[in-house]
């Protein structure tokens, strides 16, 4: 499993640097001996070559710091991304993950296809400067504000990781950012947290069935890469211990299984997919606040086969608030639907009342995260499990 995963790194170097389609074979097949094995960092020293980052401000050592292969901006991050309308968008499967988006009815959605060969995006959206992104090898998705202390940055993938996890770096100061937390671990704005944007991860199909007129990042980006194909095949098997990961493992759980995170003050709870699809609709209260979490089948992993619309069925899974106006709801699972006990109305994963007395509202989408749980806990290993 290391040596797939750790060919997986060498490919990206290759379409980073221009493979493209052509470099695009399974990653099975390239692994041969005589690959380039990462490199570990004893001090900064060792990846701090090249960088105006002030090195002086860091909240981390830099043994934890490790290269993932590929240097500063690879990866490409997508800068001016362009979109095309739902109907449009013949190139995303009904099953393939996006990461969604709506900023004051600006409704977008990221194919997770194209996130796996660029990991950021800068864009802008309902007006609000943000930075989506996704770090392949802890399959963590998180939107950030991008305005910082009064000034609007602009990300770029660093090359380095901690944890396993993708350390972004803004290109003003060039200090650097752990993606799982938002928080500057290196530079000048060491100990600043990125304002977190409420999204989810969801399928293409029910994203268009939420918003028939959203836009979908199409695949005119700039760059030649094998969209819809994955340099990660396997990477989620089952029992696989992570790349590029010299921590501790928690134990709890399987190190790749999946999870979706909520954190509210101090408390911090994982709700494990595998839990989810026997109890697709959960209630519970998370540092004071009544959550509901919604869990459906129909998205598959983009980190399982070489073309990613025929991977398992991992399904997806939304937190969000339970209060509505004043009043506490309480949700159970129906079919493909989840019905709130109080008015028996319907409700859609996009978390749309679709019928019933509340018809037409619309839940608190709450801030959360999907990750693998060796991710989430390395940074936050207090985390509660949730158990039904």
């Amino acid at each position: 499993m290391r040596g797939l995963a750790a060919m997986a790194i060498a490919f990206l170097v290759t379409a980073a640097c221009g493979g493209g389609a052509s470099g695009s074979r399974d990653t099975a097949a390239l692994a041969t001996p005589g690959s380039p094995a990462p490199i570990r960092a004893s001090s900064f020293d060792a990846v701090a070559s090249g960088w105006r980052t002030d090195f002086t401000r860091a909240s981390v050592a830099g043994t934890e710091f490790m290269s993932g292969g590929p240097g500063k901006d690879g990866i490409p991050a997508i800068d001016h991304p362009k979109f095309v309308s739902v109907a449009e968008a013949t190139f995303v499967d009904d099953r393939e993950p996006v990461l969604t988006l709506e900023v004051d009815g600006d409704a977008r959605a990221y194919p997770v296809q194209i996130l796996v060969w660029h990991e950021l995006v800068n864009d802008v959206v309902g007006g609000e400067p943000v930075a989506v992104s996704y770090c392949p090898l802890c399959n963590s998705s998180v939107v950030f504000d991008r305005t910082v202390q009064g000034r609007i940055l602009d990300f770029g993938v660093s090359g380095i990781l901690r944890n396993s996890d993708l350390v972004m770096y803004d290109r003003q100061t060039e200090s650097w950012w752990q993606q799982i937390t938002g928080e500057g671990v290196a530079g000048a704005f060491t100990g600043v947290h990125l304002d977190v944007l409420a999204s989810n991860t969801i399928s293409f199909a029910d994203f268009r069935a939420a918003h028939p007129d959203g836009k979908v990042v199409s695949r005119d980006t700039g760059f030649s890469r094998d969209y819809g194909r994955t340099p990660y095949r396997s990477y989620d098997a089952s029992g696989s211990r992570p790349f590029l990961f010299a921590g501790q493992l928690d134990e709890r759980l399987d190190p790749v299984d999946r999870v979706v995170t909520v954190q509210f003050g101090a408390e911090a709870v994982a709700y494990p997919f595998s839990r989810l699809a026997d109890h697709p609709a959960v209630n519970d209260v998370v540092g004071r606040q009544p959550i509901v979490v919604f869990y459906r089948k129909g998205t598959v992993s983009p980190l399982d086969r070489t073309n990613i619309r025929d991977s398992k069925d991992v399904g997806s899974a939304v937190v969000f608030s339970r209060a509505i106006d004043n009043r506490l709801l309480t949700f159970e699972a129906s079919g493909n639907a989840f019905l709130d006990v109080e008015t028996r109305s319907a409700w859609d994963i996009s978390g749309v009342a679709r019928s019933g007395p509340l018809a037409g509202t619309s839940l608190k989408l709450a801030n959360h995260d999907t990750s693998f749980w060796f991710a989430w806990a390395a940074f936050k290993p207090e985390t509660r499990i949730w158990q039904p």
